[in-house]
């Protein structure tokens, strides 16, 4: 590919790409085929690290061969995309322009696509989604739900364009905005469009990025730095990776207008090594660009220089905070230190640096392409834009989820995800990760906005959300949280090191059916001073949620501590087995269980010794008439 040379050689080449895409729409639009008539179709095959993994690659090249066979060649491209979101019905095989969803893809299912589909016009009705609340089959993208309340801006090219060819993301209108922001567009106006939009980071702390980009602006230095926060931590949480896996062109460019504001010449990626297909994608993406000269020196032929490098992480999650992250990069101990200083102002060896995060960078050049008042059109009065959770848990449609701010909790797991699995009762959704708090059932009508989520005691965080239902034990979830922060604490900070050990020491003791009365009080007065005496965030944080389940599901922290009981049956040492009066004799549960703890005549009731019970549930697995039960 020969170096663009200017903004006006980059349009050219914008238009001239542009049939790559003709076939593809993401949003809720399709193009009917003519019923049993081959015309010109575009197969798009998720290519995210989920889907490969379920030999997505095999489908792409199984296709290819039958499409051939078929003679369709010349009619039929197969391309492999980023994620489509929708993870838990994965390998995913899109047809356009019919908009036709194909889940659970195997690679043996591609001759089917080829015949039933390209060939005969019927589509594969065993391939197709079926909406849980329905029970019915759905053929296009645009009638499912999970699509329906979405807006993808952050998200806009995954799943739509190959990110491993640049001129399929110039054909985007890919690095229009680096051109628009180089040519016609000052520093501080560049700076200025991104404080007017109210976009926040999204990140975790929900800071102005324009004001983030001016005090780095303001800050005087011969040189400066852009840093890409790519080491993504909450247990749960994949939106980052899914971006530079399917849009990685994407970040790169946000990262070249963010330095063109700061003035700055140089930006890092910061990734964790644990993610090898976006290290792969983003490598390349960084070579493509740089063949092209939208990276370098005198892009887009203006006397602006910049490049891009990359540092892996490996895996700490503290390294998460801005500080941590850059003595990381500098090659000390990812420890975080007190601010101010803030890397504003001095950063990276020292020097002026600007850090945002993946989806942060996925958001600006939409923003500088359609003006702020776009932007700002979408959300809350104080939050902006739109904001990517990766729902998981115990709900139907686990996925990516990118809908405007003000969404509420309650659309998004039943609306979007689909409610919960197994026809099981709401108890708690997880947001923020391990930083956040758990919310119970009455607040599912709050709005997902920064403010609104601090209010009932939780957070943004990067956007990890786990659904749970009657089936979890809330006191057990906060141990999990804890048992995770203090594996990741630096050390650095007494309040961290040692407080978040002692809650871990409560919570297990309560767990275990030793708590006392006093330990409930202990593990609030703990927490509290924690999060007040912290030197970090992930300190700060870390008793979110203890102080959320105390909040919302004290009952339960009293039932394990006054009554020995674990109301949700989950901590084995207060769990017990018992066998009622609907059993009938039949042995089986104590053929099973491998303690010989089980007694009892043929025919008759039979009865579980507690003393030599060990709690492994064979002999509820085992009984064919559900006559044992767990409390």
């Amino acid at each position: 590919m020969d170096k663009i040379h200017s903004l006006e050689e980059l349009q050219k080449l914008n238009q001239e790409y542009k049939p790559l895409l003709r076939l593809r729409k993401f949003d809720n639009t399709h193009v009917p085929a003519e019923e049993n008539k081959i015309e010109k179709r575009d197969i798009l095959v998720c290519g995210g690290t989920g889907c490969k993994a379920s030999r997505s690659d095999q489908i792409v090249r199984n296709l290819k061969r039958y499409i051939d066979l078929a003679g369709l060649t010349d009619k039929v491209n197969v391309s492999i995309t980023g994620c489509f979101g929708f993870c838990e019905k994965g390998p995913i095989v899109k047809v356009s322009p019919d908009n036709v969803f194909y889940v659970h893809v195997k690679p043996e299912d591609a001759e089917d696509i080829v015949r039933d589909h390209l060939v005969n016009g019927n589509v594969v009705e065993r391939l197709l989604y079926e909406e849980p609340t329905l029970k019915e089959k759905v053929k296009r993208q645009d009638e499912m739900s999970f699509y329906g309340k979405q807006q993808r801006i952050a998200l806009r090219n995954c799943g739509l364009i190959n990110p491993e060819d640049i001129r399929e993301y110039i054909a985007a209108d890919g690095y229009l905005a680096l051109g628009k922001v180089l040519t016609s567009m000052k520093p501080e106006d560049v700076i200025q469009t991104m404080i007017d939009s109210g976009l926040r980071g999204r990140g975790g702390g929900g800071f102005s990025t324009g004001q983030k980009w001016l005090f780095a602006r303001r800050s005087k230095a011969e040189q400066k730095y852009i840093i890409c926060n790519a080491d993504e931590g909450d247990p749960g949480a994949f939106m980052d990776r899914s971006i530079l896996e399917g849009d990685a062109n994407s970040v790169i460019e946000a990262m070249a207008i963010a330095g063109y504001a700061i003035g700055a010449s140089e930006g890092y990626i910061y990734i964790r090594a644990e993610y090898p297909l976006a290290i792969e994608r983003l490598r390349l993406a960084i070579s493509q660009a740089r063949e092209l000269g939208l990276l370098g020196k005198n892009i887009l032929g203006t006397d602006f220089n910049f490049d891009l490098f990359i540092k892996y992480g490996a895996g700490a999650f503290v390294c998460g905070e801005e500080t941590a992250l850059i003595h990381s990069i500098e090659g000390n101990r990812g420890e975080p230190t007190t601010k101010p200083p803030f890397p504003a102002v001095s950063g990276l060896w020292e020097k002026p640096t600007c850090v945002n995060n993946v989806e942060t960078f996925a958001n600006i050049p939409p923003i500088i392409l359609n003006g702020p008042a776009w932007y700002s059109s979408m959300g809350t009065k104080t939050s902006k834009g739109t904001k990517v959770f990766a729902l998981a848990g115990k709900v139907n449609n686990v996925g990516l989820v990118e809908v405007p701010m003000g969404t509420t909790l309650r659309e998004i797991i039943y609306d979007i995800g689909g409610g919960i699995k197994n026809g099981r009762k709401f108890k708690a959704v997880q947001t923020g990760g391990p930083s956040g708090g758990c919310i119970p059932a009455e607040a599912l009508d709050s709005p997902i906005d920064y403010e609104s989520l601090n209010a009932i005691g939780s957070m943004m965080g990067s956007g990890g959300m786990i659904v749970m239902d009657e089936d979890n034990c809330m006191v057990d979830i906060a141990k999990f949280y804890l048992e995770f922060t203090v594996d990741e604490s630096c050390g650095k900070c007494t309040p961290c090191r040692v407080g978040n050990k002692r809650l871990l020491e409560i919570l297990t003791r309560i767990t275990e059916g030793k708590g006392t009365e006093q330990d409930l009080v202990d593990l609030k007065e703990l927490s509290e001073t924690i999060k007040d005496t912290s030197l970090c965030g992930l300190g700060q944080t870390a008793p979110n949620p203890v102080l959320s389940t105390m909040k919302y599901f004290m009952h339960e922290y009293e039932a394990h501590v006054k009554e020995k009981r674990c109301p949700a049956g989950v901590c084995q040492a207060l769990m017990q087995y018992y066998i009622t009066d609907k059993c009938i004799g039949c042995t089986k549960c104590a053929r099973q269980c491998p303690v010989s703890c089980i007694s009892g005549k043929v025919k008759t009731q039979h009865v579980i010794d507690q003393e030599k019970c060990i709690k492994c549930g064979a002999c509820q697995t085992a009984c064919p008439v559900k006559a044992i039960i767990k409390h």
